[in-house]
C-alpha cells in the first residue's frame, strides 16, 4: 500500500475494503454501527487508521490497551500462535466495538497480506520484533515494535534498511520519550545547562537466572513451531515461553540488559549528536547463568567512553540515566527529573533553545505519524543506536575484553571473534 499524506476514503469503499479482508475466508457481514459512521466525536471507520497486532499476550495486551482508548484508530486484525489468546483478543475488541470489526488470525503472513491494514503492532518474543518488521515494511505497513529490536546489530541494520528503503513510519516501544519530565531533562542536556560532558552513566533492572529445562508435551492450541519461527530448535518447557522465557534465553532474546536496558539507554542517546551517541570503546564483566534454561546476562558492570572522550558507564540495578558535566548532573528516570545543583531542573528555557520532538501519547504519536508521514518521536535510527550500545556490552561481556567500536563503518575494531558476535543466523526457511 502507497503511503498516504490524507486519508480519503469514501465510506463505499471502506465498506467494500472490509467486505474482503481476509486471505481465502469467508467474513462475516459487517454490522454498521453509529461509531463506524462518526459519533461523538469520533471519526468515521473510513477516516480512522487501522492496526493489525501481532503478539498478544502480556505485553501485547498492554499496548493493545492504549490503542483501543485512541479515536481515530481501529484495530481490526490480531495474531498471535496461542489460538486462546487471539481469539479472545478479538472478541473483546469485537464487543467494545459492537460489531464484528477484528478478525484473528494464526500466521502474521495472512494479517500482513491484507490491503486495509495501515499499521501494525508488534509486540512478540523478542526474536520475532525485527523479521516481523521487515515482512511488514514490504507489505506496506507502518510499525510500533516494542524492544529490543534485533537479537544481534545485523538484523537492527537490516530493519533500518528496510524501513527506510519502504518509506515506512517506525516507532520504537521507548514510551518514556513521550513523557514531558524526559524530554525536557534531555533539553536541558543539549541546551547546555549540564556544561561539557564528563560522564553518562545508565542503570537498568538486572536478569533473571533459573528455569525448567525438563522437557514436557506442547500443550494444545498452540504453534510451538510458529512461535520459535527464526529461533533454534528447542525443546518446550513449562518456561521457555513464558514472558521470563522470551526474555532470558540466549537464542531467543538478548535479556534484560537489552531489552530494559532499551528504556535508559534511549534517553542517554536522544539529547546527543548522531556521530557522538554511541561510545566507541566497552569493557566490563557480568554474570551469566550456567545452569537452568535462563542463560542471559544477569548482572552487569560496563565501562567506556564516548569519542569525544566522556565517560560511559553502564550498569544493573535501577532504572535512571545520569547526565554529568561540568557545572552539574541531570538524572532522567520515569519516576521523575533532578538536578545537581536543584537549579538546573528548575531552568525555563528561552524561546530559541533547541528542542526535541514533543509526544504526550506514544500510542497518538504513532497514529499522528501514519497520517502525516513524519517520523514518530522514536525513530528507527535512534532505537538502532540504543541498541547498538546494548549489543556492544554484551559482546564486551560475553569475551571479556575491550570492544573498540568504528561509529561510521558500524564495525567492531580489531577483533574478528567478537565481529562475528554481531551477526545471528535464522533457522530455515525463516530469513529477513
Amino acid at each position: 500500500m502507497k503511503a498516504r499524506a490524507k486519508r480519503k476514503v469514501s465510506r463505499r469503499g471502506f465498506l467494500r475494503n472490509t467486505a474482503a479482508v481476509a486471505v481465502g475466508a469467508a467474513v462475516a457481514p459487517y454490522v454498521i454501527t453509529s461509531a463506524a459512521l462518526g459519533k461523538d466525536g469520533v471519526p468515521a471507520a473510513s477516516e480512522r487508521v487501522t492496526l493489525g497486532h501481532i503478539g498478544v499476550g502480556s505485553r501485547g495486551d498492554q499496548v493493545l490497551g492504549g490503542f483501543l482508548g485512541l479515536k481515530d484508530c481501529q484495530s481490526v486484525a490480531v495474531a498471535d500462535a496461542f489460538t486462546d489468546r487471539r481469539e479472545k483478543t478479538a472478541a473483546r475488541i469485537n464487543q467494545r466495538a459492537g460489531s464484528e470489526i477484528c478478525k484473528p488470525y494464526h500466521d502474521f503472513r495472512e494479517l500482513l497480506a491484507r490491503q486495509d491494514i495501515d499499521g501494525v503492532v508488534v509486540a512478540t518474543p523478542d526474536h520475532w520484533h525485527v523479521p516481523i518488521l521487515i515482512a511488514a515494511a514490504k507489505a506496506g505497513k507502518d510499525m510500533y515494535v516494542e524492544k529490543p529490536l534485533g537479537l544481534c546489530l545485523d538484523w537492527d541494520l537490516q530493519a533500518r534498511a528496510a524501513v527506510k528503503q519502504y518509506g515506512r513510519v517506525f516507532q520504537y516501544g521507548t514510551q518514556q520519550r513521550s513523557s514531558a519530565h524526559c524530554r525536557l531533562g534531555c533539553e536541558l542536556v543539549l541546551n547546555g545547562l549540564v556544561g561539557e560532558l564528563k560522564s553518562i552513566e545508565v542503570h537498568a533492572p538486572a536478569g533473571k537466572s533459573g528455569g525448567s529445562t525438563t522437557a514436557i508435551p506442547v500443550p494444545g492450541g498452540f504453534d510451538y513451531d510458529l512461535w520459535l519461527g527464526p529461533a533454534p530448535v528447542s525443546p518446550y518447557t513449562k518456561d521457555r515461553c513464558t514472558n521470563e522465557g522470551a526474555w532470558y534465553v540466549y537464542d531467543n532474546s538478548i535479556g534484560f540488559l537489552g531489552g530494559w536496558g532499551a528504556h535508559p539507554l534511549d534517553i542517554a542517546v536522544w539529547p546527543l549528536k548522531p556521530d557522538q551517541a554511541v561510545p566507541v570503546e566497552y569493557e566490563g564483566a557480568g554474570t551469566i547463568p550456567t545452569e537452568g534454561l535462563f542463560n542471559t546476562v544477569t548482572t552487569w558492570n560496563i565501562r567506556g567512553k564516548y569519542a569525544g572522550g566522556a565517560e560511559f558507564i553502564f550498569k544493573d540495578g535501577g532504572d535512571v540515566t545520569i547526565f554529568t558535566g561540568a557545572k552539574g548532573s541531570v538524572s532522567v528516570s520515569r519516576g521523575g527529573l533532578k538536578s545537581d545543583p536543584d537549579s538546573i531542573a528548575k531552568t525555563r528555557l528561552d524561546p530559541d533553545a533547541k528542542r526535541l520532538p514533543a509526544s504526550t501519547n506514544h500510542g497518538q504519536n504513532f497514529i499522528d505519524a501514519i497520517k502525516t508521514r513524519v517520523q514518530p518521536v522514536s525513530n528507527i535510527d535512534d532505537a538502532v543506536r540504543s541498541d547498538t550500545i546494548s549489543h556492544l556490552s554484551d559482546i564486551a561481556i560475553r569475551t571479556g575484553r575491550k570492544i573498540k567500536w568504528d561509529w561510521q563503518k558500524e564495525a567492531i575494531v580489531g577483533d574478528e571473534q567478537a565481529g562475528r558476535m554481531l551477526r545471528r543466523a535464522l533457522r530455515t526457511p525463516w530469513r529477513l
